[in-house]
Formats: C-alpha cells, structure tokens, sequence
C-alpha cells in the first residue's frame, strides 16, 4: 500500500461525499436502500466509513443519486479502490480497534484521558506486555505479542522526525500509583514517561488524587482531529466488546469543552514532571 494511502481514512471521506450526494438528492438512507434492495442499516455503515465500498456500491449509489458528471464518478471509485486496501495494522491479523487505529495514523493532532493506564502512545514494551497480559488473561502468549507489537508500531507517530502526532495527555493519578508489572518495572515506565514529555509535540498532565471530583469522571475518551479541513473531529470512547465513535460536531465539542477542564484542573507541564518523577523514586524504594 502506498504510504500516503490510509484506507480508513478514505472509507471516512468517501461516506461523507456519499451522505452528501444523498442529502443533496434529498433522499433517505430507507428509500435508498429500499431502491437498492439492500438493508438501511448497510447504507448506513457505508455512509459512516465502518464498512468497505466497493466500487459496484459506489456506482450503484452515484446511479440513484443521478450523478451526471463522470469525473466526479471516477474520482468516488478510485476513492473506494483506495479504501479497500490494507493499512499497516493488517499485517498483525486481527486487530479489535482497526478502525481506531486508522484513524490514529491520519490523525494530525490527539488529545486522551487517560483514567487508570498509561497512555498507550506514551508505553514502553516492557509495560504494554504486562498491562495486555493482566487486562486479558486468557489471552494466548502469540495474541499478546500481537497486541504489544502493534501498540508499539504505533508510537511510530510520536517518534517521527517529519510529522509527528501532536500529543496532549491527562493522566490521572492513578495510572502512575498502579503498580503494573511491579516495581521496577513502573520506575522505569515513569521514567520514560518523564521522558517522552520533554518532546516538543507531547505535552503530559497529571491529574492529581486531591483534585476530587472532574469532568473526566465517566472515563477514558481521545479526540482526534487531521490534517485535512474535509475530515470531521472524532471523539473515541473504547468499549469491552465493541468502541464508540462521536462525529457530530456537538458531541466533539461538548467532549472539547470537558477537556479544556480537565487540563485546567490538572498540573501543568513543570509540575506534573516532578510530580512523575517523585513517585518514581518511590518506586526505586
């Protein structure tokens, strides 16, 4: 696959020019899937990038939204061969949050809430292995390895030289005090943690115990926003069995507005690094 080619990305944009077409035609996705005898729920993920367009859908779809103009056809049908070729993430078989992880790697900047772990672009190995192992015990040594590599493949972002992720973290306490893997092996994750906060593009707070109650109460949330003005923000809420993504622009900035909070509640940048590097110590006891 080409390197500028991200094919969750072009599933995202081509859903987007198809619910447009389909808006502007002044249809429903039930009349349209009833024109197409297939299922609304089918026009639906179609629509909303969770599933792969063929460039049979994307004609027939053109065909019912009486799209006359053939460049606009053609462009919507590379757009399609696009989106159903393989990221990067596809050599590791089966990944639970591929659709996430897409996205992640379009993504021009990232803003987490991270409640109980380390944030995972923020992990070492070391760390990822024994939170994959406690979090997924059944989970066979390959599947684990699995999971670790692609969790690892994925700071790429955060290391990259030419375009890096713009990173902004609020950890909460109790990430740093959960002793995962043991003593030593946390000492060393906050080290790094320390470390990895120094770069330009990375920005870590710490929400401390003392602050009580906060907007990041409910849990875990990451906001994602890209390059490229065409594509929507999206909001990520990781789920047990299956993820939450929010793309309506109330909902994005209803999420925005919590953050704001939650990083005018936690320590800033200094603060929080000798925060980190205190509990380390404690770690070193």
């Amino acid at each position: 696959m080409a390197s500028n080619v991200n094919p969750t990305v072009r599933r995202r944009r081509l859903g987007q020019e198809l619910r447009r077409l389909r808006e502007i035609k002044g249809m429903t996705a039930e009349e349209v899937a009833e024109r197409l005898l297939v299922s609304q729920s089918k026009i639906s993920r179609l629509e909303n990038g969770r599933r792969s367009i063929s460039q049979r859908d994307v004609r027939d779809l053109c065909g019912v939204y009486e799209v006359e103009d053939h460049r606009i056809v053609d462009s919507l049908m590379q757009m399609a061969k696009d989106s159903r070729q393989q990221g990067w993430w596809h050599a590791f078989g089966d990944i639970p949050y591929s659709v996430y992880i897409g996205l992640e790697t379009d993504a021009a900047s990232l803003r987490v809430f991270e409640p109980q772990v380390v944030p995972g672009l923020l992990q070492t190995r070391a760390y990822a292995e024994a939170l994959i192992n406690g979090a997924l015990p059944e989970s066979a040594a390959p599947d684990v390895e699995k999971r670790v590599g692609v969790r690892i493949r994925r700071q790429d972002r955060i290391n990259s030289a030419e375009n890096p992720l713009r990173l902004w973290a609020v950890v909460d306490e109790s990430a740093l005090r959960r002793a995962v893997g043991g003593r030593q092996l946390m000492r060393e994750q906050l080290e790094y943690l320390v470390e990895q906060s120094q770069l330009p593009h990375v920005t870590v707070q710490v929400l401390p115990f003392d602050m009580g109650a906060h907007p990041g109460i409910s849990g875990h949330y990451a906001i994602l926003e890209f390059p490229d003005t065409a594509d929507s923000s999206v909001v990520y809420i990781e789920g047990v069995t299956s993820d939450l993504y929010l793309e309506k622009a109330n909902d994005v900035q209803r999420y925005s507005v919590m953050y704001e909070h939650l990083r005018a509640q936690a320590l800033n940048v200094e603060q929080t690094r000798q925060f980190i590097a205190n509990i380390a110590k404690e770690y070193a006891r």
